[in-house]
């Protein structure tokens, strides 16, 4: 339907070819840059900067969403900071990252860890909080401490809430991708996009945007597949038809 109308929109010149280009228009970029042997490594280099900077930000995440929602000590501590700190803009990092770490690839990872951060520590939280504390007690009562605890009722039970956040926080990475390569990018999807508006690409812009839709799409349906086979034991409302 969407390629429908972005035909149709095309066809009746609503917006010139140059502003708008049609579907087709937008494959034979691809085509393009296939053939010059840019695109793949593009794509690469953005799912390579993806991956690494979320899995760094969430697994620092879930470490200190554990901390945080098992202990109200941590929480005092840590969390009016780690709230104020979620309130910064994106691209307000991005001067600090480069006068602190130069214009390498470490302040490109950082910056999509910072955007994959917040959601999944969040949700981590927020998780641990809303367990039922009937099943504390239950566990309790068989003789769970400490680690043992955790490992049997509490992290189970928060399992739901952490592939939440887990999914927003990839989601999150690939917002924070374009901003990332903002930072004195040569490849990427976000170097894509910035040099087609420089040489007045739009096919190649649109290109750069259906590329990201498609690929985060991919990565968070397998990241759901994840989800789906983890918490099987799940009894969940699936939807009604």
């Amino acid at each position: 339907l969407i390629l429908a109308i972005w035909q149709i929109t095309v066809n009746r010149e609503v917006y010139s070819r140059g502003q708008l280009p049609a579907p087709l228009a937008v494959l034979s970029a691809g085509q393009e840059l296939q053939n010059i042997g840019i695109l793949i490594p593009n794509v690469l280099a953005s799912l390579q900067r993806v991956a690494i900077g979320w899995g760094i930000g969430a697994l620092v995440a879930i470490a200190i969403g554990l901390l945080v929602g098992f202990s109200r000590t941590f929480e005092d501590y840590l969390a009016p900071t780690i709230q104020a700190f979620r309130a910064v803009p994106s691209l307000a990092w991005v001067p600090l990252f480069v006068l602190w770490l130069g214009i390498g690839e470490t302040p490109k990872l950082l910056l999509i860890a910072v955007g994959a951060f917040f959601p999944v520590y969040t949700n981590v939280v927020a998780g641990v909080r809303q367990i039922d504390r009937k099943l504390v007690e239950v566990g309790r009562a068989y003789g769970l401490r400490g680690w043992s605890l955790t490992q049997e009722i509490l992290f189970p039970a928060a399992l739901p809430a952490l592939f939440t956040g887990l999914r927003l926080g990839l989601a999150q990475a690939w917002l924070f991708l374009v901003a990332a390569e903002l930072i004195a990018a040569s490849r990427g999807l976000g170097f894509l996009l910035i040099d087609a508006q420089n040489t007045g690409r739009a096919d190649i812009i649109l290109l750069s945007i259906a590329l990201l839709a498609l690929i985060g799409k991919s990565t968070d349906w397998l990241l759901a597949r994840g989800e789906h086979r983890f918490l099987r034991w799940a009894d969940t409302f699936a939807g009604a038809k």
